[in-house]
């Protein structure tokens, strides 16, 4: 049977474009679209798939409006001989869940997925720039049953496996994946091809088949806008408010050279920075609810909260500890003695489950098998699922790591739930609901709100699901980690999940993981980031003043944007911001960082930021408290001759 590469891709709108509706949901009419950045990267590692397998069919497929054909064309002209679209208003509205069942329906309505031998590989971008929640890949995947790889930065087929390179918090996984199979790539691979004069004849001529849902079988059970128990999608987008910034306008260094301009803002971070008079703000009397209404609790018996405990090189990464921060406040708010429980998978990780319960779990699960020692998508979120359904739990809460991200999504197909992804805010609230048909007024209580930045992080989203559990991944960084209390007692259980050989069909070839990054960031008193504005150097300069920081016996790392992971500069452990890590060091030092909001989410909530870039208008400094503008190979020789001269940014040394 002939190899099919299946390119799943989406058109967005350019974010400097996008604006919200009076309705609080997105307007994308006026805004110009683009190929989805690293669906291109999907595309072109389908291109080079078929390169090694000439006899391979390309075939690249999307969900939306029709104006999507637009960016379908481009996928034929690089190459693709095939496209598909899925396109209905009753999908409007769709959450992840939703997007992954009508894209695998359409898939399987092609004719792939049915559960046979087939040789087929479905391609995708890590995530889209409009929703940045990289679930879609993992729910696609589950609904067809097929093994998995995200995060993926290059792949090739070896013997008829696919040999994949995926990057992971501080390192990356060599893995071995079967046909079929499924992976999203990172923007870290090769370069997509621009069309050829040939290809964009040929796409010109060559039509698009679009589908309905009618035409796939699929139905309005699950899809489009969710209505509180009746249909659509599990999730629904509650409410959407403005984040509004109250830092001071930043102090901007003066010179006519750079050891002026060095020697004036030494003389400004002494003085301190600038301060605004926040107004006092008065308590919000909570809106208080209509008498009479009906309380429906959807919940249908679940209760209790349920986290998972990564473990990374023998211990519990930061994030998951974390999580206990949330899980135990929102046990608290929602009383009757709601527990939390904490998974722990893996090979004799037993003795790590003590630590858990010092941490707030008042049970932790314990399942134990040497197959397990490593992560790997398959048996974990089988396992996962085994123990929801066992205890039924009301709310389930994974750190946003790399394997949370394709975890949770996953888990919530297995179990019918919706996702909210990379949150910031977590507590228990209520919903009220208006029945179009009755008029009834109901209020679901208690609902677990599940607040997100989105929007360009310009906005922070609520959104609540009526399935339970309600499953939610937090921005890691976000929450603190909870103080042991070692008198803390607990039950310690264990879980012996069935799994079967197909869930151990994917191999872990190689890991790699090095020292520092993740870490080091969340615990560094002083982190020195570099942006697009220091590849000149390829940021060694930044490397250098965190060095030299360390040198003086302080807590420092160095880190990054998004840019400088994309173009293969730095590792992705070293990201900061939306899609990286949320930080909250004493001293933040950007260096060529233009102030985009997704950076800026991750790094705003730091005590002191000071701002280095030649362009005086970067959004950074409107973000900062010390700015100093100048070319940064001028400035940070003079600033690490400062630092060995004893400038420690009024931090203590060790």
């Amino acid at each position: 049977m002939a190899l099919t590469i299946i390119s799943l891709m989406k058109q967005v709108p350019l974010p400097s474009e996008m604006r919200m509706g009076d309705d609080g949901l997105m307007d994308r009419t006026k805004a110009k679209s683009i190929i989805n950045i690293d669906c291109s990267y999907g595309l072109e590692a389908g291109l080079q798939m078929r390169n090694d397998n000439p006899d391979a069919k390309l075939i690249v497929c999307s969900m939306g409006p029709p104006s999507f054909t637009t960016s379908l064309k481009t996928a034929l002209s690089m190459g693709y001989d095939e496209a598909y679209l899925l396109s209905d208003r009753k999908l409007g509205g769709s959450d992840t869940y939703a997007t992954g069942l009508a894209i695998a329906t359409m898939l399987k309505h092609l004719g792939f997925g049915k559960g046979l031998n087939e040789d087929f590989i479905i391609v995708a971008g890590r995530q889209t720039s409009d929703g940045d929640t990289a679930h879609v890949p993992s729910q696609v995947a589950e609904n067809l049953k097929i093994p998995q790889g995200t995060f993926i930065e290059t792949a090739e087929l070896v013997n008829g496996k696919v040999h994949a390179k995926r990057i992971i918090e501080g390192g990356y996984q060599m893995m071995s994946l079967p046909l079929p199979c499924a992976m999203s790539f990172t923007p870290t691979g090769i370069d997509p091809r621009r069309p050829k004069l040939s290809g964009a004849i040929k796409a010109k001529n060559s039509e698009i088949t679009v589908f309905s849902i009618d035409d796939i079988g699929l139905g309005t059970e699950h899809i489009g806008l969710g209505t509180p128990g009746e249909s659509g999608s599990p999730t629904i987008v509650s409410k959407v408010i403005t984040i509004k910034s109250e830092r001071a306008p930043a102090k901007m260094a003066s010179g006519h050279n750079e050891s002026e301009l060095i020697s004036n803002f030494l003389e400004d971070f002494k003085s301190g920075k600038n301060t605004i008079e926040v107004e006092e703000k008065k308590a919000k009397k909570a809106k208080a609810r209509e008498e009479g209404l009906r309380e429906i609790d959807f919940r249908n018996g679940a209760k209790g909260i349920i986290t998972w405990a990564e473990v990374v090189k023998g211990q519990i990464s930061r994030p998951s500890m974390e999580l206990l921060t949330p899980a135990r406040t929102l046990a608290e708010e929602l009383g009757n003695d709601t527990k939390v429980t904490t998974l722990l998978i893996g090979k004799d990780v037993a003795g790590l489950a003590q630590e858990l319960i010092a941490s707030g779990a008042d049970e932790v699960i314990v399942v134990e098998d040497d197959r397990l020692e490593e992560y790997r998508i398959l048996p974990f979120s089988e396992t996962f699922a085994q123990v929801i359904k066992k205890n039924n739990y009301e709310i389930a809460l994974f750190a946003a790591t790399t394997a949370g991200r394709e975890l949770a999504p996953r888990i919530g197909v297995k179990t019918d739930s919706g996702v909210t992804a990379d949150c910031t805010e977590l507590l228990i609230g209520e919903h009220v609901h208006r029945n179009k048909e009755t008029k009834e007024k109901v209020v679901y209580t208690p609902i677990l709100e599940s607040r997100r930045p989105t929007y360009g992080e310009s906005k922070l989203a609520t959104i609540i699901g009526f399935v339970c559990p309600q499953i939610s991944t937090a921005r890691a960084g976000t929450f603190a980690v909870p103080a042991k209390d070692e008198s803390r007692e607990g039950i310690i259980s264990s879980f012996e999940p069935k799994l079967g050989d197909e869930e151990f069909v994917s191999e872990i070839i190689e890991t790699v993981i090095g020292e520092g990054g993740m870490q080091g960031l969340f615990e560094a008193d002083i982190i020195v980031s570099g942006g697009r504005g220091t590849t000149a150097d390829g940021m060694q300069m930044v490397k250098d003043l965190a060095s030299a920081l360390k040198e003086q016996g302080l807590n420092a790392e160095w880190a990054c944007s998004r840019v400088m992971v994309d173009e293969g500069v730095a590792e992705y452990a070293r990201q900061v911001g939306q899609t990286g890590k949320t930080v909250r060091p004493k001293v933040y030092v950007a260096v060529g960082i233009s102030g985009a909001v997704q950076h800026i989410a991750g790094m705003k909530e730091s005590e002191t930021i000071v701002a280095i870039n030649y362009n005086a208008k970067e959004a950074i400094f409107q973000n900062a408290d010390f700015g100093i503008v100048g070319e940064y190979q001028d400035i940070l020789p003079e600033l690490i001759e400062k630092v060995n001269g004893g400038f420690t940014f009024g931090l203590e040394t060790k």
